[in-house]
């Protein structure tokens, strides 16, 4: 058995445009439904939606049929939680707050077996080999393992240079509402100063070879993202999606007292 195809890093290195969805229901029916509408990547997110090991399993279960690649995100970078995601199957990896150049190469030896890292062998335990169906899997993982660290804090951005540079890291992923809280312009990413640091963050990646990433649900910021060189965008999030669905239609026969537009802080 041959090692399963990681479109979304192949898609990296070919710099096309690759434009994903939130998925925070945290149930495989809701991913599936999800994964079935086209989107190029699909984020299953297990730092605020309310996923652990198995609820992310079953997500990556039942995606697999369709084109929509899943990225994982993880709670933080402890790396036994990056072991137990990695032997479930994921392939792409996005880790939060990431503010140095030492955090992203300890994240890098998580992902990778010794003498590169440090992940522990589960050979035929694991889903991430096919019960040891995929040949030579430990020798080979790393081809089709991604990388992808959240730049969203100040220290972060002042530090993206030498994050970026780090072999092993596939891209980066700037977080606005993380980035604008931290620069005290809580639920305003679109401040003069978090755009200035946003771009920054993006040329410095660009600058080290890798891509850049962000969550921008709103059209004008992420066309004007995409302009500045993000090439895996997020332009939607199903729970948002959902509840502005619902508004709406309910809207058209009862208006709603306190209607207001969609909030941009994400």
């Amino acid at each position: 058995m041959q090692m399963p195809h990681n479109a979304f890093k192949a898609g990296l290195r070919q710099g096309a445009s690759q434009y994903g969805i939130w998925a925070g229901f945290a149930t495989g029916y809701a991913a599936e439904i999800v994964a079935s509408t086209g989107y190029d990547w699909m984020l299953i997110d297990g730092e605020h939606a309310p996923n652990t090991v198995p609820s992310v399993l079953n997500q990556l279960q039942a995606v697999a049929p369709y084109s929509t690649a899943p990225v994982v995100r993880a709670v933080n970078g402890d790396a036994n939680l990056i072991k137990q995601l990695l032997d479930i199957g994921a392939q792409t990896l996005m880790i939060p707050m990431v503010e140095t150049a030492e955090q992203a190469q300890a994240l890098v030896r998580a992902m990778r077996y010794p003498p590169h890292g440090i992940r522990g062998v589960g050979g035929g335990l694991t889903r991430a080999t096919r019960w040891d169906g995929v040949d030579n899997y430990l020798n080979t993982a790393h081809q089709e393992l991604c990388l992808i660290v959240q730049v969203e804090s100040r220290l972060g951005v002042d530090n993206v240079e030498a994050i970026a540079a780090v072999e092993g890291v596939d891209a980066v992923f700037i977080g606005p509402a993380d980035l604008s809280i931290g620069l005290g312009h809580a639920g305003n990413p679109s401040h003069p100063e978090v755009q200035e640091r946003i771009q920054h963050a993006v040329n410095a990646t660009l600058a080290a070879g890798k891509a850049c990433g962000i969550l921008a649900p709103n059209e004008e910021d992420a066309r004007r993202y995409q302009a500045w060189g993000c090439r895996f965008i997020a332009v939607a999030i199903d729970i948002s999606l959902l509840r502005q669905s619902a508004l709406s239609t309910l809207a058209r026969y009862r208006p709603a007292a306190d209607a207001k537009a969609p909030s941009r802080t994400y």
